[in-house]
């Protein structure tokens, strides 16, 4: 438990559902999932069958100190899930039976281990701070041996050199030594928080952050010391479905179970019912993440520019998938809005975009933070070419979008294909935006009812961790599916497009490269 000295000041007090809620007798249980995301935190409490009950949701700041550098405040991350936790039991009426947790991936915090006071700010997965020390790894010949043991590559976008690069601090380094100090990704800090100290993660998210074998998801000697890391400073690592710890009265007004823990993308393939080799969903938040289940008999041997990871499996154990990584999508529109002013809400987007036949020659690559798969340039930045007099801002809106769907294509070619594709988050209920992914691929988007499958996939999880099943997310409600209705010709001449844009985002980083 925490010390005396030191408690985190939320304003939030008593917990005020201890009287309100109550509990209902069901044949299922009653699931709280909590999706800690990088713009946000959501809670979604599920009841029979996975019938959405309450809904919470909180923004959460973020923080840029220098070009390419992204923090968050970790006290901001627990006030923001407990808040739209507890707004979501609010409007349930219910009290849960269990919790899932889903998380934004290989963003790292450092806490103290008796105390949990947070050692300074989280770098979050975007962060690019480290690509310099990635870069000497690599030309020190360390990629190929560390790609074989984890599946992973050498970038920032991983938890390992921000770690590292968090430990080059005299203190905090010896601190971690001695053992004050723990570390570990946004869920093991969440679990921390809400148990008392609880220092624990599961296999997915281990997976990501290069310290880990992909073939177990236990941390490997080898690494830990190539980045300087201490094997006490890392949580204990545990299967996706478990009782794994125990929420303290004080958040959620009763002790509640936590028993379902899951990286966010893992999360949503599970959520979207992808347990079958081959099977793959995209998942547009953030950036957009295609993920494609493998199965669990072996790690696969990723392609160029393509990850392995560990997925969530059906019996709780061990199962693995390919993984595609777009660092922006949902975030270029994000940027639109808050960064330009020229639209006041995602929800426009795509009458914009249907309201002019072509971008007008514009492209956008919205590399903000670098390209992820398949080019993995940590140095390439966003870039708008083809701008003219006769540019409207519907054309930037068009090219914002068109962005986001040939960023998923390159995953998709990258992977080898797929025979359809499953689709969630936030961007996904743009339906211009799926009719031209569509289009792009010639391969059918299909889209369930609800798309916020993060948080389903948590909760799947949980009730498996209680002994229950909830169903996939095409027993949920209708599906709307989204037919190719283009030719090859059209296909290609906006693939081609698109690779012209990247080159000269690429040629741009390149550039700044030369320079220094």
């Amino acid at each position: 438990m925490p010390s005396a000295g030191w408690r985190p000041d939320l304003g939030f007090g008593r917990s005020p559902f201890t009287k309100r809620a109550t509990r209902v007798t069901s044949l299922m249980p009653i699931i709280l999932a909590l999706d800690q995301g990088t713009t946000g935190s959501t809670a979604l409490v599920f009841g029979e069958g996975g019938q959405l009950l309450g809904r919470g949701y909180r923004e959460i700041p973020q923080f840029f100190p220098a070009p390419g550098e992204v923090e968050h405040d970790p006290l901001s991350l627990l006030e923001s899930i407990v808040a739209a936790g507890r707004e979501a039991i609010e409007r349930a009426g219910v009290t849960p039976d269990a919790i899932g947790i889903t998380n934004q991936r290989e963003t790292v915090v450092i806490w103290d281990r008796v105390t949990l006071e947070p050692v300074g700010r989280a770098i979050v997965w975007q962060d690019r701070r480290t690509a310099p020390r990635c870069a000497e790894l690599r030309r020190a010949g360390e990629e190929e041996a560390i790609r074989a043991k984890t599946g992973l590559l050498l970038d920032p976008y991983f938890s390992a050199t921000k770690l590292e690069w968090l430990l080059e601090d005299t203190e905090v380094s010896a601190r971690a030594e001695d053992g004050s100090l723990v570390a570990g990704t946004v869920e093991s800090w969440l679990v921390a928080m809400l148990s008392g100290g609880t220092h624990l993660t599961d296999r997915t998210n281990s997976s990501r952050t290069l310290l880990a074998d992909l073939a177990t998801g236990e941390w490997d000697d080898d690494l830990l010391r190539l980045f300087g890391v201490p094997r006490g400073m890392l949580p204990q690592v545990v299967d996706c479905v478990g009782m794994h710890a125990v929420a303290s009265e004080a958040w959620f007004g009763r002790e509640i179970p936590i028993t379902g823990l899951v990286g966010d993308q893992q999360a949503a393939l599970f959520g979207q019912g992808c347990v079958h080799p081959g099977e793959a969903k995209v998942t547009f938040g953030t950036g957009a993440f295609l993920l494609r289940y493998s199965g669990a008999e072996a790690p696969p041997v990723p392609g160029s520019g393509i990850l392995a990871t560990i997925a969530a499996s059906p019996t709780g154990g061990l199962a693995w998938a390919l993984e595609g990584s777009v660092f922006i999508a949902g975030a270029a529109v994000q940027w639109l809005r808050d960064g330009l002013g020229i639209i006041a809400g995602a929800e426009e987007t795509a009458a914009m975009a249907g309201n002019v036949s072509d971008t007008a020659g514009v492209s956008f690559v919205p590399a903000f933070a670098g390209l992820g798969a398949p080019y993995w340039d940590p140095d390439a930045r966003g870039t708008i070419v083809g701008l003219t007099r006769g540019t409207q801002r519907a054309h930037l809106v068009r090219a914002t979008l068109e962005a986001i769907a040939n960023s998923t294509a390159d995953l998709v070619v990258a992977m080898g294909g797929v025979r359809e594709l499953r689709v969630d988050g936030g961007a996904a209920s743009n339906d211009w935006l799926m009719q031209y992914q569509a289009d792009l691929l010639d391969v059918p988007v299909l889209r369930p009812a609800g798309v916020e499958l993060t948080g389903y996939g948590a909760a799947r999880l949980a009730a498996l961790g209680l002994g229950h099943q909830l169903p996939p997310a095409p027993d949920l409600g209708a599906m709307t599916v989204f037919e190719p209705a283009r030719d090859d010709a059209w296909r290609d001449s906006q693939r081609d497009r698109w690779r012209v844009a990247v080159e000269a985002a690429v040629a741009w980083a390149e550039a700044g490269r030369r320079t220094g």
